[in-house]
């Protein structure tokens, strides 16, 4: 299956096609904003390098948060209006288990969320152990130190940092973004299903009136 990846979920713009366990072609910048103007050039790369005209592509991956919720709208929408105009499938892949492949055994995929809060989610083997949650620092360094049971886990992601002390001699990978590539395989496992932003906070931007953003 040939398969499109893409990230904007986080501090990351990333684009990755993959055709069964083989890597075509791949991309990445670092950026905390311009996901919307840099995503669609990339695609377009990305495409070139692999060879393949965009016919070819099966299933279009996005990372559907937690993270920026002006970035994983970008990915989504771009995604989701490239699958209609191919007829491919479409396949989310939630930005901390992208992250959580990063690294192989006990893995904590942990964003800061700011407010002294934090997105978690642990995993074992690639299993997910506990479902995509925001917690207070405190709360999610308890429980993981719980999960670990003498155990070293490896952290990834931006609030890594924040839980280090929780378990001596923790690895740490403070990922800017998550790997389109990782995405990308991550969605050729499950079936096709639609593409739904995956917001465990309200975001803190406030319209006139005291209004959220929809």
């Amino acid at each position: 299956m040939i398969v499109l990846g893409l990230d904007t979920c986080l501090n990351a713009c990333s684009a990755a096609v993959l055709d069964g366990d083989r890597v075509l072609a791949h991309a990445r910048e670092v950026m905390a904003r311009g996901h919307q103007e840099r995503l669609a050039p990339m695609v377009q790369a990305v495409m070139a390098e692999a060879g393949l005209p965009f016919s070819r592509l099966q299933r279009i991956a996005a990372t559907v948060g937690p993270g920026s919720f002006t970035g994983l709208r970008v990915g989504v929408a771009f995604a989701k209006g490239l699958a209609t105009a191919l007829g491919a499938e479409t396949a989310p892949v939630g930005s901390l288990e992208a992250l959580a492949a990063e690294a192989e055994g006990l893995v904590a995929a942990v964003l800061d969320a700011r407010r002294d809060q934090v997105y978690v989610q642990v995993f074992d083997g690639g299993r997910a152990l506990t479902p995509p949650e925001v917690q207070p620092v405190t709360v999610a360094a308890e429980r993981l130190a719980a999960q670990a049971r003498g155990r070293t886990p490896t952290l990834v992601g931006s609030g890594a940092a924040l839980l280090a002390g929780v378990v001596p001699g923790a690895t740490i990978l403070a990922a800017e973004g998550c790997d389109a590539r990782k995405v990308a395989a991550l969605a050729a496992t499950r079936p096709a299903a639609a593409l739904t932003p995956l917001y465990l906070r309200a975001p803190d931007a406030k319209l006139p009136g005291g209004r959220t953003p929809e």
